[in-house]
């Protein structure tokens, strides 16, 4: 059986003073537009899994970060073809307006876990949260 394909991916907060709360970002699939996601890509070679978060999170959303530490995994079939998601926590300290054309949005931690789309990301957020500082 084929190895699953590597992708790595950002699941970026910000804390929220105004709001007494923290602030996560979730964008749009390029793929199945209806649906919200983490940012998330390709791991290139020559990249740890690590780099290809950041780096996917800074070209899906134009967020820039520190990253706290792994977040989880996924493992999802698409097409045909098994992928394997490396996800990291990533607390935001830049943002700019670029995107790669997705729909990008902070929601309040709450709201952001109801806004997913897929169950096992849920998960991943609520286990996450206790780190978000």
């Amino acid at each position: 059986m084929p190895r699953p394909v590597a992708q790595a991916g950002g699941i970026a907060y910000r804390i929220d003073a105004r709001k007494g709360g923290v602030s996560v970002l979730l964008v749009s699939s390029k793929k199945e537009p209806g649906n919200w996601i983490f940012p998330k890509g390709h791991v290139e070679r020559g990249e740890t899994s690590e780099e290809a978060g950041v780096r996917e999170l800074q070209e899906e959303a134009g967020v820039t970060g520190d990253v706290i530490g792994p977040a989880g995994e996924q493992e999802f079939d698409w097409r045909g073809q098994k992928y394997r998601v490396e996800y990291f926590l990533v607390r935001a300290t830049a943002e700019s307006d670029e995107t790669d054309g997705r729909k990008k949005v902070w929601l309040p931690f709450d709201e952001a876990v109801k806004r997913l789309t897929y169950p096992e990301t849920k998960k991943m957020l609520r286990d996450a949260h206790r780190r978000m500082v």
